[in-house]
């Protein structure tokens, strides 16, 4: 203050104060409407990425369909493991397998979409909300054959074991994608046989997918000619 007194020797002392007041309360408003316009920028500018709820809401789907997987084998024994309800069945050790090789097909099909422009024009030919891809890509009323590459003897997978790592860290990485992702997954849109699907339902997919062959595990463990141990 004794700076900008001493800055104006001409004027009276309440001509200096009442200057320099009006100085400091236009100082401070431009300061206040500098702050609004870059607050306001901000919003602007923000990305066209997931919001909080969306992502908590995947990250628990995803979390929670992966500890069903370790959840419904745990404790199983090698002939359980390998125990097939038929001949053209799979096993426990067959799901967990198919489990994990489409783990990785599916996100390579997600992020190969999400490199691409994005193509908000598309979200027209989506007809399934989050719920419904959840919901019926679990839904075991309706068999599908899966292509030839996750058919469990062509997964490259030598033993569960080695699946399992595989499915776990291939998770945990897209848990970690869908946390911190600022790309616009609503507005890359991918294209299925079944329907199209934005990429922020895709993860969805890939969390119900092993959903619905944890079930299929579950059905396994209830036939009646299951190893008891």
């Amino acid at each position: 203050m004794l700076a900008f007194k001493h800055s104006f020797p001409y004027f009276s002392d309440s001509t200096k104060s009442t200057f320099i007041y009006s100085l400091n309360f236009l100082t401070m408003k431009k300061l206040l409407l500098s702050l609004a316009v870059i607050t306001s920028l901000s919003f602007i500018s923000s990305d066209n990425g997931l919001t909080q709820k969306e992502r908590e809401s995947a990250t628990k789907f995803l979390q929670d369909t992966e500890d069903g997987v370790f959840a419904s084998i745990k404790g199983l024994s090698e002939a359980q493991l390998k125990f097939k309800p038929a001949e053209d069945k799979w096993s426990v050790e067959d799901c967990v397998k198919h489990i994990a090789a489409t783990e990785m097909g599916l996100w390579k099909m997600t992020e190969d979409n999400i490199k691409m422009a994005a193509n908000p024009d598309k979200r027209t030919d989506i007809k399934w909300s989050d719920e419904d891809v959840m919901k019926n890509i679990e839904d075991r009323s309706t068999k599908r054959k899966t292509f030839a590459p996750f058919e469990p003897q062509n997964t490259g997978f030598k033993t569960m074991e080695d699946a399992l790592v595989s499915f776990k860290e291939n998770r945990n990485k897209l848990i970690q994608y869908v946390q911190t992702t600022q790309e616009d997954l609503r507005n890359h849109v991918a294209a299925l046989p079944f329907g199209s699907l934005d990429c922020y339902q895709m993860t969805l997919f890939i969390g119900a997918h092993s959903n619905r062959h944890t079930q299929q595990i579950e059905e396994v463990k209830a036939d009646p000619n299951f190893p008891k141990n």
